[in-house]
């Protein structure tokens, strides 16, 4: 697993002290799923689904998209995001010559709204003008997160559909 993002935070100035990283693993895997569920709870909620039937179509589609992230990103670091040793979210993120890939990040609704994301996204920023790459991003339409990104100076480049390709250029 590549160690640029725990290396970094080693030095961040940042991110709280008691947040720290590790790669996930197949122990994660329970967790990651229930913490998919979390981000999307809201939009299943509209369907005439019992929560069973939600909490099982979620876990389809975590497993979905799980696939497709170790397929599509196959170097990328993927994370569990601990706070006083105990999971609270996940980010993934992807690194070539020229840019920094945003995957995913998601944290628990219990600790959201803290500034934990922004903290997570601006050592994301300051790596990236410090390599001078851009950060890339695939964000759903209707994701509130699509306005805090373009708070954070990302520039909507492409509608892929479902999705809205967004960068950030370093100055």
């Amino acid at each position: 697993m590549p160690d640029d993002w725990l290396a970094y935070q080693n030095n961040s100035k940042l991110i709280q002290s008691d947040i720290t990283f590790k790669a996930i693993s197949d122990k994660d895997m329970a967790f990651l799923c229930e913490l998919y569920a979390t981000t999307r709870w809201e939009e299943v909620l509209q369907a005439p689904w019992n929560d069973q039937q939600r909490l099982d179509f979620l876990k389809q589609q975590f497993e979905a998209q799980h696939k497709h992230y170790l397929s599509h990103y196959p170097k990328a670091e993927k994370l569990i995001i601990k706070q006083n040793k105990k999971q609270i979210g996940r980010i993934y993120i992807d690194r070539d010559e020229t840019s920094i890939c945003l995957i995913d990040v998601a944290i628990l609704p219990s600790h959201r709204g803290h500034g934990l994301g922004t903290q997570l996204l601006q050592e994301l920023l300051i790596e990236a003008q410090d390599d001078n790459k851009k950060v890339v991003i695939h964000v759903e339409n209707f994701n509130p997160a699509y306005a805090w990104y373009l708070k954070h100076g990302f520039k909507q480049v492409e509608d892929k559909g479902v999705y809205q390709y967004m960068e950030w250029y370093p100055e």
